[in-house]
């Protein structure tokens, strides 16, 4: 950090991410030195065939070569271990290795070239080992530069040439001036991130249609990631250091934590009956949830009987027997579905595979055993429906009887009102109602289906009071505070451990990226000390490494100062920066806040945090609140807690084993709050 500055623009690497691959290529090229110089020991004087004084020469200079290089990058790798992250002072020198460097790419070059002229034209009569030789060193050259050219594009920064360079002293006079022309760099830097972020989707998303939609989808997810690390000088490797440093620095704060105060409460209690009835409504309810994934799901939870079990019904025609609205031509989805819940064909009101942007699949169907018209909605699935998560800006949700400022998701709220126009302008609850008048509306989904859920329930509640909502995993950042209150009338949200996204909002992004600025700036190791020790920490556990600081009394003076002494007025001028000064919380939010729905429910597992493959999982359950979720946890567990499939198992898990462990709400702040 920061990027490193080369043929006068700056790059997605640091001058301290070149210890591992100018490593690698150290090994290679060390190897290749001592392979070209015993065979030249051992021909030295016997180069008799018809190319055999060309081939003298070409060995020579080969080794001298590659001398050259290896000498080169053993500078590389000694200069670009020294220094930290946030102090590149010892690392001044490395634009020149890299120039010099990049330079020797050009005889090695031409070294190849001449070395597959001789095999082509005065190798014969050669030994075969003599032959081989040069055949191995000019492949392994043109194998390092093919990787050097996709090395280049992969680092390749479009915006390097963007970023403000160098500001001169200015008097006194002039900072009114100053900062004018730094919001003016800054608001053009972000436009030129933004363009280059929309050509970035629309080129991934080429195989969507190009309405007007997916247009208004590209452009607000332009500008959601465009401006999210434009304010700082991180790299990628950047990231991934602080995201070990943060990892590791929470597990120590929860392990040096004190165990909690445990309370006692009678089997009969009130706390204890309702969470006890919660999980066994939820872990019900969530085989419908998992069930909206159709058969990708189904399969994936059945990798040895699944293709089995819808191999024979998947191409059979029910068009009569069910409304099927697009996406499932063989009929392999809806078998799934029977196959996950039980029911019949005849229990389905309505099943829609219908996916677009802002349009999401669900299906409505009568749930005998809970007396139930279910509306289960589907998570994330297709490419359509990440664009609907990173719609991520605000809109307005106005809900009739709450009080204080509605909004919500925008994508979520989109998609939550298309499956309302559907249940109620195409009448398929009333038909549900007809068939089953004396059963009650529930809602349910995963993810980005619990989310819609959510909402959904918030639309459909003036209408049906005693409905109730039942939302796996579902986004934190969805509602705001007076939709979220409103919610815990009848919306129960389950989260399961340390799963990313029912804390994966804009603000707890940004305070995510704070803590990352803080945790690689207050850090006195190397970058590749660092993520040795974090891979090492990911794979086999361990004691949290003790990092020492060195920055703490000046970290302002240092973050300002990026590579080469260049002065960045995005850096001076950034919020993010500015923050790190005085304390965690940002001075002037950006970002309207915004909440998971619902009572939460929390699921952890009971015990050591890591076991080993074959070990059997406990979890305890207690009620939770969006405090505790205001925070990323990083942890190797973040994806695999939000998968569907687990989330099933562990409330199966808890319904199943008796006695299981409840904790009352009372202690929900003082066990959950992991910073």
């Amino acid at each position: 950090m920061p990027g490193m500055v080369v043929l006068g623009r700056r790059w997605r690497i640091a001058s301290d991410d070149l210890v591992f691959p100018g490593a690698f290529e150290l090994f290679i090229r060390a190897v290749w030195w001592i392979v070209t110089l015993v065979l030249y020991t051992n021909h030295k004087g016997r180069f008799d065939c018809q190319g055999g004084a060309y081939l003298h020469n070409y060995l020579v200079v080969l080794l001298v070569l590659l001398a050259v290089i290896i000498l080169t990058l053993c500078a590389i790798v000694y200069i670009s271990a020294q220094g930290t992250i946030m102090n590149p002072g010892p690392r001044r020198s490395m634009p020149a290795l890299v120039y010099l460097r990049a330079l020797l790419y050009f005889p090695e070059f031409i070294w190849a070239c001449l070395g597959a002229v001789w095999v082509s034209d005065n190798s014969t009569g050669c030994k075969p080992a003599e032959v081989g030789a040069v055949i191995g060193a000019v492949v392994s050259s043109w194998i390092i530069l093919l990787s050097m050219v996709v090395g280049v594009l992969v680092v390749f920064d479009p915006l390097g040439s963007q970023r403000p360079g160098v500001l001169p002293d200015a008097p006194l006079g002039m900072r009114d001036l100053e900062s004018s022309e730094s919001s003016q760099l800054f608001y053009t830097a972000h436009t030129v991130a933004s363009r280059v972020w929309e050509s970035r989707l629309r080129l991934l998303c080429c195989c969507l249609p190009q309405d007007d939609n997916h247009r208004a989808a590209f452009s607000s997810i332009a500008q959601l990631v465009s401006g999210f690390f434009l304010d700082t000088d991180l790299v990628p490797s950047d990231i991934a250091a602080g995201l070990a440093l943060l990892h590791q620095e929470q597990d120590k704060m929860e392990h040096c934590r004190d165990p909690d105060e445990v309370l006692s409460h009678s089997p009969s209690s009130p706390i204890r009956e309702d969470l006890e009835v919660e999980l066994e409504k939820a872990a019900h309810f969530m085989q419908f949830a998992a069930a909206a994934y159709g058969w990708p799901l189904y399969v994936y939870s059945n990798p040895l009987t699944g293709f089995c079990k819808l191999s024979g019904d998947c191409c059979r025609s029910r068009q009569a027997e069910y409304d099927l609205v697009g996406g499932d031509t063989l009929g392999c989805h809806f078998t799934s579905i029977l196959q996950s819940t039980g029911l019949q064909y005849r229990d389905f009101i309505h099943i829609s595979f219908h996916n677009q942007i802002y349009e999401i699949p669900f299906y409505v169907a009568l749930d005998h055993k809970r007396e139930a018209v279910l509306v289960a909605v589907r998570g994330t699935l297709s490419l359509k429906d990440v664009l609907t998560d990173l719609s991520a800006e605000c809109e307005n949700l106005s809900v009739e009887g709450v009080s204080g400022t509605c909004y919500a998701h925008k994508g979520i709220c989109q998609a939550a009102h298309y499956i309302y126009k559907k249940l109620v302008n195409d009448g398929i609850l009333s038909q549900a109602f007809n068939i089953a008048p004396e059963y009650k509306l529930v809602i349910t989904g995963h993810s980005l289906g619990a989310g819609a859920a959510s909402l959904l329930a918030v639309l459909l509640r003036s209408t049906h009071p005693t409905l109730e909502c039942y939302a796996f995993s579902p986004p934190g950042g969805l509602m705001s505070k007076a939709l979220a209150d409103y919610s815990k009338q009848f919306v129960v949200s389950v989260v399961l451990g340390k799963d990313l996204v029912p804390r994966l909002s804009i603000p707890n992004m940004e305070d995510l990226k704070r803590r990352l600025l803080k945790m690689v700036s207050n850090c006195s190791k190397p970058k590749y000390k660092i993520l040795m020790h974090g891979c090492w920490y990911e794979l086999f556990g361990g004691t949290p490494d003790d990092f020492p600081t060195e920055l703490e009394n000046r970290r302002e003076e240092v973050l300002s100062q990026p590579l080469l002494g260049e002065e960045s007025l995005l850096v001076q001028r950034s919020n993010t920066y500015q923050s790190l000064s005085s304390d965690d919380s940002p001075s002037h939010p950006t970002h309207l806040p915004l909440y998971p729905p619902g009572r939460i429910l929390h699921i952890t597992e009971d015990g050591p945090a890591r076991r080993h493959c074959f070990s059997q999982v406990r979890y305890r359950a207690e009620w939770s609140n969006e405090t505790s979720f205001r925070n990323v946890l990083i942890s190797p567990r973040m994806i695999a807690d939000h998968m569907p499939d687990v989330v099933l198992h562990a409330l199966r898990s808890l319904t199943r084993e008796q006695p299981f462990a409840l904790c009352p709400s009372s202690m929900s702040n003082s066990h959950l709050n992991v910073i």
